[in-house]
């Protein structure tokens, strides 16, 4: 009962902290200066300003805050896209550059999990020797440099000088194609490479903090004089208890993944919600930027949810609710 109180107690302050930041959001937005339609003769004028009017354009700001919140919550209108794509509901406009995004960080860290753990364990258990000192140089270079730099070095030495790989995603998914074709995935991989550098070195670091930790652990003295050889040991009992605080820690690298990912899909040509988020900024497409800014905090306020829970699932001796 108390674990499903604490889930309703966050579940609670989510949601007012995002009515918060959309709040905010909404009202600076809105005090820019809304672009008149220019260029725009006849009975699509008039359908404009209809629309316009419908959303409360001519009202103030609390006005058109209640017309927006309303629409949103009884027919989930999210606005009309005035620049990008013109007189277009949002929800459409998002829901077209969707695949793009998550297919890319999906790759991303299905890439970066295994490679990352697999790195800190090796550092772990290798530990103050060659392997150890090339990996710990590895994880600092890595955490040091923002993804973008290895964007550009990746896309000028190998999908430039040498031509192995694309330099920008393949525009095939525009022309009805799939996104698990060959030509697909190999365009993906120098973006999924750049997203993937800053996570893998992360891992790879609190792996190996967490692991160090285990090893020289009273339970592993214990196992060992059990019988257990040191690679039983470690499988059986470093591994599992060095887990408990790793997994979640993915779900906030997912979450820092997406945030990431929209310098990269704009180096990359990636036409997803990273793009489409900074092109409405640039274009002041208000109803886009508005729906693209809440989908990114949606995301970052689920996973900072569901890490906080994952502690108490995973691990039976935290009790979620307990003072």
């Amino acid at each position: 009962m108390r674990t499903f109180k604490y889930v309703l107690k966050r579940i609670g302050l989510m949601l007012m902290v995002f009515a918060v930041i959309m709040t905010i959001c909404f009202v600076l937005i809105k005090l820019l200066p809304v672009a008149e339609p220019e260029g725009v003769l006849g009975v699509q004028a008039e359908i404009e300003r209809a629309r316009r009017e419908a959303l409360g354009y001519n009202k103030p700001i609390l006005v058109q805050y209640g017309i927006y919140l309303k629409n949103i919550l009884t027919e989930w209108d999210w606005g009309t896209s005035w620049e990008i794509e013109y007189m277009k509901g949002v929800g459409e406009v998002i829901g077209s550059k969707l695949a793009p995004t998550v297919l890319l960080n999906i790759y991303s860290i299905i890439f970066s999990v295994p490679v990352g753990i697999g790195l800190g364990i090796i550092a772990a258990i290798k530990k103050n020797k060659w392997q150890d000192n090339l990996i710990s140089f590895a994880v600092m270079l890595f955490i040091s440099v923002p993804s973008y730099v290895y964007a550009f070095i990746l896309q000028y030495f190998i999908g430039f000088k040498t031509g192995w790989l694309p330099v920008i995603i393949s525009s095939l998914y525009e022309a009805g194609g799939t996104w698990f074709s060959w030509t697909m995935i190999k365009s993906m991989i120098l973006p999924v490479l750049a997203l993937s550098f800053s996570t893998i070195a992360t891992l790879a670091r609190f792996t190996r903090a967490e692991l160090t930790e285990a090893l020289t652990s009273d339970y592993m003295l214990l196992a060992r004089t059990k019988g257990l050889t040191r690679r039983q040991a470690t499988i059986r009992h470093a591994l599992k208890n060095a887990m408990v605080p790793i997994l979640p820690t993915i779900v906030s690298l997912f979450v820092g993944i997406m945030s990431g990912a929209m310098i990269i899909e704009q180096i990359f040509a990636v036409n997803g919600i990273g793009q489409l988020y900074l092109t409405s900024i640039f274009l002041r497409d208000y109803d886009v930027f508005m729906a693209t800014g809440m989908f990114y905090t949606v995301i970052g306020l689920t996973g900072t949810i569901i890490v906080d829970l994952s502690y108490g699932l995973l691990d039976p001796r935290i009790r979620i609710g307990e003072k």
